[in-house]
């Protein structure tokens, strides 16, 4: 019976963001970390039984980050984008084991934020004010 190192999954709690030379801290949640690769499938006279796929293209899906409110970085970003002042930025996502290395990274390219939903404020709750940025990207790599 052999013997090695044991490989356990990585928890999602313990994650960082970084966008360029924005100082992004306190996320509570990213979601949105995805690509689907579309395809068309055809079948083609006198081949019943077999059926073709073409790839067409592929897709990424839009980030979606949330932290409490804190700074106006963000915020700032997607003003200026909204006032025609578009500048895209490149960052990552990382995935931290318990003392904090990072052990998962995904990079995403050119992105640019097109959504912001601001905090749900409820006087009779004692939760942090959570804001949310969408942003739309050029690509998602993994190294």
């Amino acid at each position: 019976m052999a013997t090695g190192e044991r490989k356990d999954p990585y928890f999602s709690y313990k994650f960082q963001v970084q966008i360029e030379e924005i100082t992004v801290a306190g996320f509570s949640e990213v979601s949105g970390l995805g690509i689907q690769t579309e395809v068309e499938r055809r079948m083609f006279g006198g081949e019943n039984d077999l059926e073709y796929t073409f790839i067409k293209g592929t897709k990424y899906s839009d980030l979606s980050l949330k932290r409490g409110v804190s700074d106006s970085e963000l915020w700032d970003w997607y003003y200026n984008v909204i006032h025609g002042k578009i500048k895209r930025k490149s960052g990552s996502i990382s995935i931290c084991d318990h003392v904090g290395n990072v052990v998962a990274q995904w990079y995403f390219l050119d992105a640019i934020p097109i959504k912001w939903d601001g905090p749900v404020l409820n006087a009779s709750s004692s939760t942090v004010a959570v804001e949310n940025m969408v942003l739309a990207h050029h690509g998602l790599y993994k190294e």
